[in-house]
């Protein structure tokens, strides 16, 4: 699925939070969107998973206007892994999971055998499938966003967007949760503030300062020292090795 970003502005209490922003998914890339906090990297992601309208611009699917979709509609082809998943309920795992079967059902429909097929397929995927009858408040963070993995899974989409999932894990469940969704072979939209997770798994990275895209390009060439101070006001090391990126911080 082709996925536009056209001229985004997105203005907060007098604030212009976004200026012209123009990207673009394609052909199954990961892309990474990253910046400073305040850059206007989930604001930019909350437009187009409709959690925020635009003040201009167009965000398109496959060359139409997201606007003239259904809520419905949307979710069968983008899904969405945040930071924050707080439920006020006990639910078990499975009935988190099947949470993603909604934009597929009609109101009231009952869950089916696909649909329960379908979540332990998602729930394999995560390696959470043991765990499907276990409380989801039980489990460890890491264990969390996979389930909420899987859930956006039992959606079906053929864009995953991540709103920086993994800002309050581990670096072992980083990593893991990371690897599953480069593992996935669909489109994938992700805010990362690591740069260093940005250089293993984006294809193409864009870079946000102050509300404006200022570079973008593949992570060897987006991620240089020079952009580094420019954008973060630190110094770094950036050695590349092939395509290989690794940054060490200068203190």
């Amino acid at each position: 699925m082709n996925i536009k970003s056209e001229n985004i502005n997105v203005t907060l209490e007098k604030n212009n939070i976004l200026k012209g922003i123009n990207i673009e998914v394609d052909n199954k890339e990961f892309v990474g969107i990253i910046g400073p906090n305040g850059s206007g990297k989930s604001t930019l992601l909350k437009c187009i998973y409709r959690v925020l309208k635009p003040n201009d611009g167009a965000i398109l699917l496959d060359n139409v206007d997201i606007k003239e979709m259904s809520v419905k509609e949307s979710s069968k082809r983008l899904a969405v892994l945040s930071q924050h998943n707080n439920y006020n309920f006990d639910f078990t795992v499975k009935d988190i999971v099947l949470m993603g079967r909604s934009p597929h059902k009609k109101f009231m429909e009952r869950d089916n055998e696909e649909d329960y097929d379908i979540v332990n397929e998602a729930l394999k995927k995560v390696d959470m499938f043991e765990f499907k009858d276990r409380s989801f408040q039980s489990l460890s963070g890491g264990e969390q966003q996979r389930v909420i993995l899987a859930r956006a899974l039992a959606q079906q989409p053929k864009c995953l967007i991540l709103d920086e999932p993994t800002n309050h894990l581990d670096i072992k469940y980083q990593l893991q949760l990371m690897r599953i969704v480069k593992g996935l072979g669909i489109e994938v939209i992700a805010a990362i503030h690591d740069l260093n997770i940005a250089a293993m798994y984006c294809d193409k990275i864009y870079v946000l300062k102050d509300g404006e895209i200022i570079k973008y390009g593949k992570p060897k060439d987006v991620l240089t020292k020079e952009i580094i101070k420019d954008v973060y006001e630190v110094d770094a090391e950036v050695i590349v090795n092939e395509d290989r990126v690794n940054i060490y911080y200068i203190f």
